[in-house]
């Protein structure tokens, strides 16, 4: 557990007048501990007080494999004994206020409610998103090497290495997950494929549907890298001779995808850099089209603070890692979307995905 991560815990939980603060499902617990918990019907859950020893409620079961990777202390819990009392027992009697795992089962819940009545609840990312928000350097390269993974499978796309003439969705969108474990990933998160108007579906699930010539192919793709952190990269590509209109239609989404990047300098509130691309896109013509926030946070999961979204005034601070990915989506004929993934600093923004931006004509 890194005690600096720590330490900044208990400020904002001293600052926001939080008691205690549990962990089990999500990215808090990996992000504080470095032990991601298992999906199951028996509960993990890491227990921080304000004041006082963490420990980790843990299965018995898997209490060595919790010990492989986080040096947390334990406290497991066998198959006759009940983990929301043990919970609520560390938590203890006085706790006023605990702040709990965003995706923590809800069966939990209850029972925690049950079990300390007096307690109010709030979600944990009230105290851990702004922590977590703002990467520090160990984090930035684990994404700069996720990005650079995926920027590999990009070129392929753009260079014509992964054919698309003749081919299912489906057997693109597995060619590329493969591709990005090829290159390290150890998970896939989703490998979107949509041809011609499927690609007016920002999250087209891959279908049947064969890719033919004269369409635009809308891909998205990434997942975890080894290290955990996440990758996410969007490039489109034509099969064949793009007409003007398509021509056009992207030069407006490239032009307001590199204002984005240039806007998302520190200090900068998130929404104007969702609103300097929005501006490029409706001053074409296109406003209708663009139906979608400009970026999300990235990190130890693929959509995380800070949104870059109309209505959120947060300033872009050093450290937050963010996607910028305007699209264009005509219904019924095409899309069209870039994506890079940036770092705010103070020296400027840092896009740490390096493959071409220009509209790739594939023949194959």
């Amino acid at each position: 557990m890194a005690a600096d991560r720590l330490a900044r815990v208990r400020a904002r939980m001293e600052e926001l007048g939080v008691d205690a603060l549990l962990l089990s499902l999500g990215a808090d617990l990996p992000w504080l501990t470095g032990y991601a918990a298992h999906e199951s019907e028996r509960l993990t859950m890491f227990v921080v007080p304000r004041d006082g020893d963490p420990a980790m409620v843990v299965p018995g079961l898997e209490a060595p494999k919790v010990a492989s990777v986080s040096t947390v202390a334990l406290r497991p819990w066998s198959e006759t004994e009940d983990p929301v009392k043990l919970v609520a027992a560390l938590v203890g009697p006085a706790a006023r206020s605990v702040a709990i795992s965003d995706r923590t089962w809800s069966t939990f819940l209850l029972g925690l409610q049950e079990a300390m009545p007096a307690v109010s609840w709030l979600a944990s990312s009230t105290v851990t998103s702004p922590l977590r928000a703002r990467k520090d350097a160990d984090e930035i390269e684990a994404l700069r090497r996720a990005a650079a993974a995926a920027d590999v499978v990009a070129a392929s796309l753009l260079g014509g290495e992964i054919p698309l003439i003749g081919r299912r969705e489906v057997d693109v969108s597995r060619e590329i997950a493969q591709r990005l474990r090829d290159e390290g990933h150890s998970r896939v998160g989703f490998s979107i494929v949509g041809s011609g108007p499927n690609g007016a579906s920002p999250h087209h699930d891959a279908s049947d549907k064969v890719i033919g010539e004269g369409e635009a192919i809308v891909c998205d793709f990434g997942g975890w890298f080894e290290g955990g952190y996440c990758s996410d990269i969007t490039r489109t590509v034509f099969t064949g001779d793009p007409p003007a209109e398509f021509v056009e239609l992207y030069e407006v989404l490239q032009r307001a995808q590199a204002a984005a990047v240039d806007a998302a300098v520190v200090g900068t509130p998130c929404e104007d850099v969702d609103g300097v691309a929005r501006t490029i896109i409706t001053d074409a013509g296109y406003g209708e089209y663009f139906i979608h926030r400009t970026g999300h946070g990235i990190g130890l999961e693929g959509h995380e603070h800070p949104y870059l979204v109309s209505g959120n005034d947060e300033p872009l601070a050093p450290g937050h890692a963010f996607s910028i990915e305007p699209g264009i989506y005509i219904p019924g004929r095409w899309g069209a979307r870039i994506e890079d993934i940036v770092v705010a600093t103070d020296a400027g923004p840092d896009s740490l995905n390096r493959a071409n931006h220009d509209l790739h004509v594939v023949e194959a």
